[in-house]
């Protein structure tokens, strides 16, 4: 097991370790996301406290963001790219089906816990989180500890492909933007171990269209930026099929991510990566995808 250095939120310097089994790799990923402090991730959050580290799905409502001259347009921006967040989040658990206050959930790559306190707020379960960031495993449970849900809703430092969960023990999973950091096969091997017979996957997840022949030039530009490997559509499909994951849902809402992408290169945020976001789903070659698979 190794550790890095970073700094928490009251400035304090602790150690973050990488939870073993984790290949060199990961031990890579654990630090980036332990360095990582993106305002676009936290400016967001700090809109209504659900911070989240994905993108966002929906219809631009221009009359909220008024006049781009007025001297709050920036604020109320920020704000509006949050409800988009929020909004794709809410359609990822609505795709989670029936769940009941003494289930358990799983979010695989939990980052800072926006999905998971959505999630105990919309069924009232109990909410286990995994990431193999500490500073992200801190963030959220100090933030479910300040909302006094942290009896239900718990974020812990371990692998993504070696949970510390019972088999069968969750009624529902999900990916939220983090299945590109490890390999399909042995993540759907995991999330098929951990839920029930009948338990409900749930993913979104940015692929590449196996339709445009090869990642294009945007799709490697996205995996050099964030360290990633984005999969193809199709393999998502064979490995959940190799795991026992039957689709019931294949969504496409590469439409309903764009206008959160043109917005948000407007904006005070940019990190520089929206450009090959918004021309890669232009091109084709990028798609937005949901897929709901139950355990069989």
């Amino acid at each position: 097991m190794t550790s890095t250095e970073f700094t928490t939120l009251d400035g304090s310097s602790t150690a973050a370790f990488i939870p073993a089994p984790a290949s060199p790799y990961q031990g890579d990923i654990a630090r980036y996301w332990d360095a990582e402090a993106r305002p676009v991730n936290l400016k967001l959050g700090d809109v209504d406290g659900l911070y989240h580290h994905h993108y966002g799905i929906g219809e631009i409502d221009h009359a909220a963001l008024g006049d781009v001259q007025d001297s709050a347009y920036e604020k109320k921006l920020i704000a509006e790219l949050h409800r988009l967040e929020s909004a794709q989040a809410d359609v990822l658990l609505h795709h989670l089906g029936s769940i009941g206050r003494d289930d358990t959930l799983v979010d695989a790559g939990c980052g800072r816990g926006g999905s998971m306190v959505m999630a105990h707020q919309r069924f009232g379960a109990k909410v286990e989180g995994v990431t193999l960031s500490a500073k992200q495993a801190d963030f959220a449970n100090r933030r479910a500890a300040e909302l006094g849900i942290d009896d239900h809703v718990r974020a812990r430092v371990c692998n993504m492909l070696d949970m510390p969960f019972e088999t069968g023990q969750a009624a529902g999973s999900w990916n939220n933007e983090s299945s590109m950091y490890v390999d399909l096969e042995d993540l759907f091997a995991e999330h098929s171990r951990v839920l029930a017979v009948g338990g409900r996957y749930v993913t979104i997840t940015g692929c590449w269209n196996p339709r445009y022949g090869q990642p294009s030039k945007w799709v490697s530009q996205i995996n050099a930026h964030f360290e990633c490997n984005i999969h193809s559509r199709r393999e998502y499909l064979k490995a959940m099929a190799d795991n026992r994951l039957v689709p019931q849902a294949v969504i496409d809402l590469t439409p309903d991510t764009l206008p959160y992408w043109e917005l948000r290169a407007t904006s005070s945020l940019v990190t520089g990566i929206e450009e090959a976001f918004i021309n890669s789903y232009k091109d084709g070659s990028f798609q937005y995808v949901l897929i709901a698979a139950d355990r069989v």
